[in-house]
């Protein structure tokens, strides 16, 4: 009798687990371009430390997404991402296990030079916010593709570069977040009816290819992107402008969002520039920021970077880099899969490279950095879109392919 209600017992807690474990995977949440706090750091534990030869287990994969940049967002059991397919920029809407719940065309295709579809969707409380290469920012509910509004940003007065809008949108409170360029560079719209909030007063400077990036500073809550005139930062509450550093200004390209952490905010971007780290001070709620340093040991094109435990590490030109914040030391500098996009999860760095799709595993220490493991994918040309880290599962976009794998740490 014992022994029946041990083994009932046991079956009960190894179901209770596995209901859990897949509980987990559906109810993954990131919402956004580099995650729920946009700091491209997972909040997943208990994941593998070591990948088998030929890399994790592949759950599914889908293809037929179309061409393009953008990486995923996932919420309340929706996966979404965009593409070019023919002349239109189609968002598709997956569940959890790849299969296509909806796909909607929401503008046409960007032409342009590097043609393929930009910015990674948002979703927010059931709603889906899409900015598309050509200025068209659409809101959509999730679950079906229904169109709630739309704007066109080039109506407001200001232009991309050449190679179009590339941002994913911010949702901040009762805001949606994006930046038109020109006089109100930065504009705040209520995420419900799109009704304009705010404009962003006191600079002019066109959008760049950065996201809006929130963080708060001694109480006072901020948001810091990239433009064409520098690194700016803006109260959110009123888009008043706090401070504007033009490092990086009227570059070739600034395609990176700005990172906040113990009081720096670190910007760097590509074609030789390196980077910058302002030490941000606070009085009587205003907020000012001065240089703390410069870098070029982080030569960074569009792959990004995290902060962890007070190192910044990212893309170094062909490799990756690791600096101290506060000084800007070049802790090391490794090749790994050579150039590409990272994300951070349970204490790993998931790399992923522009070229040939190869992907890696390796340890986030200012000691060293150590592959545990690598793979490849399959696709052709560039890839410039970031790998995903939620729910115990790694996305990879490339081409025209989508990719989930099981990264999840299994007990003997």
């Amino acid at each position: 009798m014992y022994r029946n209600k041990f083994a009932i017992g046991f079956l009960v807690f190894s179901l209770g687990l596995f209901i859990s474990s897949a509980f987990a995977a559906d109810t993954a949440d990131w919402p956004c371009f580099h995650g729920p706090n946009r700091d491209n750091k997972s909040p997943d534990t208990g994941l593998l430390k070591q990948w088998p030869e030929g890399g994790p287990k592949l759950l599914w994969k889908t293809d037929g997404i179309g061409k393009g940049y953008s990486t995923v967002a996932l919420s309340d059991g929706v996966l979404c991402t965009t593409g070019d397919v023919g002349d239109n920029l189609v968002l598709f809407a997956f569940d959890m296990n790849g299969k296509l719940k909806w796909k909607m065309s929401v503008d046409k295709a960007y032409t342009r030079s590097h043609s393929g579809s930009r910015a990674t969707p948002t979703i927010d409380n059931g709603r889906l916010y899409l900015l598309s290469g050509n200025g068209l920012f659409v809101c959509l509910d999730a679950r079906t593709g229904r169109l709630s509004f739309s704007k066109n940003l080039r109506s407001f007065g200001g232009k991309p570069s050449g190679w179009g809008y590339a941002e994913s949108v911010l949702i901040y409170n009762d805001l949606a977040i994006v930046k038109p360029g020109g006089d109100s560079c930065i504009m705040a719209f209520n995420k419900l009816t799109g009704q304009t909030v705010w404009k962003s007063t006191g600079f002019k400077a066109e959008p760049e290819y950065s996201s809006c990036f929130p963080f708060t500073h001694n109480n006072v809550p901020l948001i810091a992107t990239g433009t064409r005139a520098g690194v700016v930062c803006v109260s959110p509450r009123t888009g008043d402008l706090q401070w504007l550093n033009n490092f990086s200004a009227n570059n070739t390209a600034n395609c990176p969002d700005p990172i906040y952490a113990d009081g720096f905010i670190f910007w760097a971007n590509g074609y030789g520039k390196g980077g910058i780290c302002l030490k941000l001070d606070s009085s009587s709620g205003a907020v000012t920021a001065s240089e703390a340093w410069r870098t070029r040991d982080m030569v960074c094109h569009h792959g990004g970077y995290i902060v962890h435990e007070g190192h910044i590490y990212g893309n170094n030109s062909g490799g990756w880099s690791c600096l101290e914040i506060k000084t800007g030391k070049l802790r090391w500098n490794e090749k790994a899969v050579g150039k590409g996009s990272l994300t951070f999860a349970d204490g790993m760095l998931y790399l992923f490279g522009e070229k040939d799709g190869k992907a890696a595993l390796a340890t986030c220490s200012p000691d060293g950095m150590q592959v545990k493991g690598t793979m490849s994918v399959k696709g052709s040309g560039t890839s410039w879109a970031h790998p995903v880290v939620t729910g115990g599962r790694l996305y990879l976009r490339y081409d025209v392919n989508l990719y989930c794998f099981d990264v999840k740490a299994r007990n003997p």
